[in-house]
């Protein structure tokens, strides 16, 4: 039995490597660390309207976390290192090790990350696109 998939509509083509992202994804995140999508609107500062990524990442430092983009993904990762010195009575807290990734929309930029008390935030903008306009010419043959 064949799998109809909503990228099958001939109207949209080329996006083979859209569909297989997004079925990773699908795969890929457990739900941990929880977090928080936002807009921010823009202020009186100048700065534009951005979107901000918030995850709940306590127990991790700045040297646990990497932030990256890999083609048109945003992927954070912590790991954090066992500390063979403790001798634990009772753990309730495991050093656990997460990968979350968020598919960004073309020319879709993170701006930058912060971490305070135990949140990791993530902003991204999204410039205004030039608009372009090409007049295909069509050639006739005989």
């Amino acid at each position: 039995m064949s799998r109809i998939t909503p990228f099958a509509s001939p109207l949209l083509l080329g996006f083979d490597a859209m569909e297989k992202t997004l079925e990773r994804l699908a795969k890929a995140n457990d739900g941990y660390p929880p977090y928080n999508i936002e807009r921010v609107r823009a202020d009186a500062a100048g700065n534009p309207e951005r979107l901000r990524i918030t995850l709940a990442v306590a127990g991790f430092s700045e040297a646990d976390l990497d932030v990256m983009t890999e083609e048109n993904q945003l992927v954070i990762r912590g790991r954090q290192v066992e500390q063979a010195e403790r001798d634990y009575l009772y753990r309730g807290i495991a050093a656990r090790q997460f990968q979350r990734v968020f598919v960004l929309a073309d020319g879709m930029q993170v701006s930058g990350a912060t971490l305070k008390n135990g949140l990791l935030s993530i902003d991204l903008i999204r410039p205004e696109p030039a608009r372009m306009v090409r007049k295909i010419n069509i050639s006739v043959s005989e």
